[in-house]
């Protein structure tokens, strides 16, 4: 049997864990996916917050290399940010309007 820890991230059979949230999490995630798509939503996240850690470890290594960003930079990044969360929540407004007139942005359901 191979060592789980020289199986990349998506080899290998599927485990059983046991992961304590608070009940109103989980109710919010069963009641978006249901029951039976509760592994692979909760397998998403996880995933998600792995490629947040690398980039995080990856910005801090650049930072060491050359620097931390100028002022300029933060604010046009911040900026970009800002314009996101505002079509996002646009659109947001729209689907629960019933109405969709930007550019689409959807929340993929983990299968």
């Amino acid at each position: 049997m191979e060592d789980p820890e020289q199986l990349g991230k998506d080899e290998g059979p599927a485990q059983k864990v046991s992961v304590s949230m608070p009940a109103g999490r989980i109710a919010a995630v069963k009641a978006r996916v249901g029951a039976r798509g509760f592994s692979a939503y909760v397998s998403a996240a996880v995933e998600r917050q792995i490629q947040r850690d690398l980039l995080e470890e990856l910005l801090q290594e650049k930072e060491a290399e050359i620097g931390p960003p100028t002022p300029e930079v933060q604010e046009w990044a911040a900026e970009i940010f800002r314009e996101a969360e505002s079509m996002a929540a646009h659109e947001q407004a729209g689907r629960s309007q019933g109405e969709s007139d930007g550019p689409e942005w959807r929340a993929h359901k983990a299968s």
